[in-house]
Order: C-alpha cells, then structure tokens, then sequence
C-alpha cells in the first residue's frame, strides 16, 4: 500500500505534468470563473427594480443567500399575489447527517429571516406562518410599508461561515449582550459561553461525536457528495462545501477525491477541532423550547439573526454541530447544559478572523417552483 508521503510526492508530481498540459491554464480559468461568481452572489441589488416580478425575485435572491446544511440550498420558492412562500426540497436533504430533516428546516428559518430583513429594506413588511402537514409551507405575507434598511439587512452579503482559525481574544461585553439579544427568539434562546473550562467541555462532546462520525462510512461518503473541489466545480454547481472555504487548496475533481480519502483522518479533524475551538471567544449554544418543527424554523430565524449581528461586529462564526447531530450523544449534551425539556439545535463559535474564501449559491431560475 503507498505511503502518504510517497503518495503526495506523486500527486505533487502528476499535478506538475497535468500543469505542462495546460492544468495551469485551467486554475487560472478556474479561479476567474469562481471569482466571477463570488462577485455576481455575494452583492446587493445593483439594478432598478421597477416592477413588481423583478421585487419578488430579488427577495428570493436574499434569500438563498441565508446558510444551509453543507450548502445543499434545501429550499424551493414560490411567489404568489400575497407574498413567497419557502418550501423543503428534499431532494437536496442529508438523510445521514441529518435523519429527521431537523438542520432542513433550521435552514428555511434562515432564509425567511434574510428575505423578511430584505423586504423591509426594499419597501415591504412581512408576517410568517408555518403550514404543517403534507404541503409544508413557511409562507411570508407581504405588506407595502415605507423602506427600512437595517444594519442586519446591510450585513446580508457580508456573513459567512468561517471554517477557519480566530484570534482566540475576547469579545466585550456589549458584543456579547448584541450577540445574545439577536440569538434569542420565539421559544428560542442562545446561550453563550465563554469560560475556557465550559469551552473545553464543549470540545470533548465535539470529539466524541466528530470521532462517530468518521468512523461512518455513510457519513462520509455523504459529506464527500457534497464537497467541491476547485473553484470551476464550485461555480458549475452553485452549492456544496467549497474546498477553499475551509482553506484547502484547490485540485482538480479527480486528485481532490484522493487527497480527500487520504487526508480525511479522524486525528487529523481531531486536531483541527481543538485549534477551532481554542482560538475562538466563545461559543453559541441554540436551545428551543419544544421538538418540532415549528421550532426549528425558529432556531433557524434566531441563529441567521445571531450570525448577521456578528458580521455587523466583524465577528466570524462556524457550526461545531457534532454533539447534537449523533442522536446518542445529544442527550448528555442536553444534561451537560441543564436541559431538562426541549432540544439543544445549534453549537456555533464564535471570534474574528480573517476572511474565507466564500460559498457559491445556484442561479434563481433553480430555485423558483
């Protein structure tokens, strides 16, 4: 069996001999490609928009620029004469990482939390309702009211998730009272810690779960299905986990793949949880009153909320999910953080660093039913 020295030595080799070929060309249109698309996503409306059809699409546009579980974009648009409504697509859902759709639904929640904020900016007030049952639907009512631009609206196309080391320094305390006011919500609240020894607790339920995780084939391969891993791949299908955003370099698809089975280690993630999280201020811990999905959407309004107030601060913030995503582990998590009803939803750090490399999102038309 090759070493993994001996197999990098021939990678680096293969991908100099692809490079006299033209690979060299190939990144640098790869790289123009990808940034092209950072550029046209991650903006605000730059047009008139004068009619009422352009309004509701731009809408949508914010919407889709909410997070969502590795990037799936799990959601389907519909615009009727009242408002838009957000609907599952499960054809885009991760049945191994999440099994009963709970990160889905979070991920409607924040994407009617985007849309709601930009609607207000662009001249609406909107009203949601969830329909349960077999036509699920979190609709948005919309109403003509005077524009208001708010610093959550503004900070839209500046949030990210950002897999990557902070600056482990402390946050003061009036970032601390803004982030919690903005993460708590309707039977929903965030708590955040910042002791090191709390932090240090939080780390070991990572592990745990993160060491699960890996040691299932399932949820690798899953997790592999949605990895992109190069700029051009990224910008072709609009979704997925870009290998740039986590600070990997960029390969083309096929040495991606092997570098991939051959670097993704448990110790390796290990490892790289623990810088994550002791170079981090703090942590965000969601909990909802009840179990359902109702509350879910609510996590999902709350968390996007939380995170467009960090961006406001300059704050970075990345999911650290493993404790409540391994179904066996969830309950200790919960006792461990004096639970005794309803659902731990979300572990997020939370720091400044710098800037990552950004996801991409798929083009309106893909998304509007």
């Amino acid at each position: 069996m090759i070493s993994r020295r001996k197999f990098i030595a021939t990678a680096a080799v293969a991908g100099t001999s692809v490079a006299v070929g033209g690979y060299a060309l190939h990144s640098h249109k790869s790289r123009a490609e990808y940034e092209a698309s950072v550029k046209q996503t991650w903006r605000h409306t730059q047009d008139n928009l004068g009619s009422a059809p352009a309004l509701m699409l731009e809408l949508v546009r914010y919407a889709t620029l909410a997070p969502s579980s590795h990037n799936t974009q799990c959601w389907k648009y519909w615009i009727g004469k009242e408002g838009v409504s957000i609907l599952p697509d499960f054809q885009r859902r991760c049945p191994v990482v999440d099994p009963d759709d709970h990160h889905l639904f979070i991920s409607l929640g924040c994407a009617a939390e985007n849309l709601i904020h930009a609607a207000a900016a662009l001249g609406f007030h909107g009203e949601t309702t969830f329909s349960a049952g077999s036509s699920e639907s979190l609709d948005i009512i919309l109403q003509t009211a005077k524009p208001l631009t708010s610093p959550l609206f503004e900070a839209i196309p500046v949030r990210q998730s950002t897999r990557g080391e902070f600056d482990a320094k402390a946050l003061s305390s009036q970032e601390l009272k803004l982030l919690e006011a903005a993460g708590t919500g309707n039977g929903v609240r965030a708590h955040l810690l910042t002791d090191r020894q709390a932090m240090e607790n939080v780390l070991d339920f990572v592990i745990q779960g993160n060491t699960s995780q890996m040691r299932d084939p399932a949820f690798v391969r899953e997790l592999k299905d949605w990895l992109r891993f190069n700029g051009a791949q990224a910008a072709r299908t609009g979704d997925g986990l870009f290998s740039g955003s986590s600070g990997n370099p960029s390969f083309p698809a096929w040495l991606g793949s092997s570098m991939f089975d051959l670097l993704f280690t448990e110790k390796a993630e290990n490892d790289k949880y623990a810088r994550h999280v002791r170079s981090s201020a703090g942590i965000a811990v969601f909990v909802s009153e009840m179990d359902d999905k109702n509350h879910w959407i609510e996590v999902g309004r709350a968390f996007e909320r939380f995170a467009l107030q960090a961006a406001v601060l300059g704050v970075r913030n990345a999911h650290l999910n493993q404790p409540i995503e391994v179904s066996s582990l969830r309950p200790q998590f919960a006792k461990f953080l004096g639970m005794t009803s309803g659902r731990p939803d979300l572990v997020v750090r939370f720091g400044r660093g710098p800037e990552m490399p950004r996801s991409l999102r798929r083009p309106i038309e893909a998304v509007v039913v």
